[in-house]
């Protein structure tokens, strides 16, 4: 990294990290990560040319707070989780049947109402996969920033309003917009070496055993592991965690850069209307699940909600609800998604614009 990198990277971190600051003294929900998001991606739009030529956030910065995050995930799995699981079995079908009934309303929005070509419009529409669904869109000739933004908005989006529908189901502020942590005890400096530990560990595991989102999956399952059979604790410092979400916020933002005008708006309320059926999708789902298992009905709502699985960890963590069953869910929707729109790519002959 340049000289003049490493000078832009500090200064958009410090800026979003004030972004997020600020975020954090209204009701907004996951305040630092949106917080820095809105601030990196007014820069993207409005400032990019004060950046350097070709500047993208390192990535190395973001899968070291991913890490982190894995981490913060993974530690909250316990033997009363471990229990749970034979009993996931319906939750697993329910998303199955989500991810395809998802995909196949999206492509439909965005084909016949938003006027896309085929490519763009099923590449979009995908609920899951982000950086799969752009390369295998960019191959079969969809129009990229259109794919991006859309991809991004579907993350921005859910991760904005689930919170926010929550709170409003349940009648009373949840997550952030409560003012409830994440920390339920002031954590030392003494806790942070054997996070980082294992959150090395753990991308190296995830790595050789290639698992999916493994700079995630990887030191989540390493601190499973170690918090799961009772070796050690693993609490977070609370700053680390926001700090977390201040860069994974930044990251994000720079996606939109040259994203404005009336094709950011056209793109903006088909987003809006896509993440509509979504989740209204896997509310129905949900609620038929939580009734005939018993699993908490916000539990199953975040789960089947497509935003990401750093971002739906984080979301999951902000609502009180269990982050690791959470994380299983959306791994399982990221790899069914990726297989499927291989296979169905193929299919329906994806191969250029048209």
């Amino acid at each position: 990294m340049t000289p003049r990198m490493l000078a832009a990277t500090l200064f958009l971190t410090l800026l979003s990290a004030g972004g997020g600051f600020v975020a954090s003294l209204t009701p907004m929900p996951l305040p630092f990560m949106l917080g820095a998001l809105l601030t990196s991606g007014a820069v993207a739009m409005f400032q990019a040319h004060r950046l350097p030529d070709g500047y993208a956030y390192p990535m190395p910065i973001r899968m070291f707070f991913m890490a982190i995050i894995g981490v913060m995930v993974g530690a909250q799995v316990t033997s009363e989780i471990l229990q749970q699981i034979p009993a996931l079995g319906i939750s697993i079908i329910a998303l199955t049947l989500f991810t395809g009934l998802a995909h196949a309303a999206n492509y439909q929005i965005f084909r016949r109402i938003g006027g896309y070509d085929r490519s763009t419009a099923f590449f979009s529409g995908t609920p899951g996969g982000l950086m799969e669904s752009l390369a295998m869109g960019e191959e079969a000739g969809a129009n990229l920033q259109v794919l991006t933004m859309l991809q991004f908005m579907r993350i921005i989006l859910v991760i904005s309003l689930l919170p926010l529908g929550l709170s409003i189901w349940y009648g009373v502020p949840l997550g952030s917009a409560s003012g409830i942590s994440t920390e339920v005890t002031p954590v030392g400096l003494d806790a942070v070496p054997l996070a980082l530990a294992v959150g090395v560990a753990g991308t190296i595991l995830g790595r050789w055993i290639r698992l999916p989102a493994g700079q995630l999956t990887g030191p989540l399952l390493a601190a499973a592991i170690v918090s799961g059979t009772g070796l050690a604790p693993l609490p977070i410092p609370q700053w680390l965690i926001n700090s977390a979400q201040v860069v994974i916020g930044a990251s994000l933002g720079l996606r939109f850069a040259g994203m404005r005008g009336k094709s950011m708006l056209r793109a903006t309320w088909l987003s809006f209307l896509s993440v509509a059926a979504m989740l209204g999708l896997g509310l129905a789902l949900a609620l038929l699940v939580a009734h005939v298992t018993g699993v908490k009905f916000d539990i199953l709502l975040i789960s089947y909600a497509p935003g990401g699985v750093t971002e739906m960890a984080l979301v999951a963590l902000s609502l009180n609800a269990n982050p690791a069953l959470v994380t299983l869910h959306h791994i399982y929707r990221i790899f069914l998604t990726v297989i499927g729109m291989g296979v169905a790519a193929r299919w329906m002959g994806l191969r250029g614009r048209g």
